[in-house]
């Protein structure tokens, strides 16, 4: 395996994050291509060159029919095989906001390198639905990270960044299913407040501003090689791009690098 990992921004028609998650894979010492769905439908064999696949954030397909649903779709229909073999690999995945909503109604997420097989159906024990609000969000949030065994968030305790999404509220389909996320520390990142306090209620809208249950901001599969999160790590690289920078006494690098730093660092 090469010492300099390569990485796949898969993109799909709609996506719109993608040339700022190639830049912060970059910046962090990657090498990175741009990789539209169908170049990787139509050559299959070319992921596995890559040690690291990313979904980014945007609308893949408008969300026509939901959040993600028809890029999940394509995934397991057409390229089921090819990322079964990818996450059965010593490889790292990562979706971020939309790119979350593909890995978890796909089924890759929860149980990722775990147990997941291709196919067309599957039993789908939890989802990202419309924020309680009703509308499209986009603020800063603060998250404390309860998975410390997910690669992409090693060393790191708590973490700001921006979130922009209409259906970023995680909802579960039975209290079983949440309690063994929390056996197996699969609750990645979790919204807090100014305490840096992130329990099982659900906080206010200041602190979560999807309602998501427990708090919940992202999701890590079993390995820890797999992870899904709504807030926008890309957007932020640069301490600068932080709105209140010119308060702040930090320069240099924003906290969103260090995910990306720590992909790359996995393979070193």
């Amino acid at each position: 395996m090469s010492s300099t990992p390569r990485i796949c921004v898969l993109r799909a028609p709609g996506t719109n994050s993608d040339h700022e998650t190639c830049y912060a894979f970059e910046q962090a010492g990657g090498k990175v291509d741009n990789v539209h769905v169908f170049e990787l439908t139509e050559s299959p064999e070319r992921l596995q060159d890559y040690q690291i696949l990313c979904i980014p954030g945007g609308f893949s397909y408008g969300d026509d029919i939901g959040a993600g649903v028809i890029f999940a779709g394509q995934i397991r229909r057409k390229m089921g095989d090819l990322l079964h073999a990818h996450l059965q690999r010593d490889t790292l995945t990562l979706g971020i906001c939309n790119g979350f909503q593909v890995l978890l109604k796909s089924g890759i997420l929860p149980n990722g390198t775990e147990d997941w097989t291709p196919g067309p159906e599957f039993e789908r024990e939890a989802t990202l639905t419309w924020n309680n609000n009703g509308k499209y969000t986009a603020r800063w949030v603060k998250m404390v990270v309860d998975s410390p065994q997910n690669v992409f968030l090693k060393g790191i305790e708590t973490i700001e960044m921006p979130l922009a999404h209409a259906e970023g509220k995680l909802c579960v389909a039975n209290e079983d299913l949440l309690n063994s996320w929390k056996a197996n520390r699969q609750i990645a990142v979790r919204y807090c407040d100014d305490s840096h306090s992130a329990n099982d209620d659900v906080l206010s809208e200041e602190f979560n501003p999807n309602g998501s249950v427990a708090n919940i901001a992202g999701l890590s599969d079993v390995s820890g090689r797999v992870l899904g999160l709504m807030p926008h790590p890309e957007r932020f690289i640069k301490a600068t791009h932080h709105p209140s920078w010119t308060r702040r006494p930090e320069r240099g690098a924003g906290d969103g690098l260090k995910l990306f730093q720590n992909a790359i660092n996995y393979f070193a």
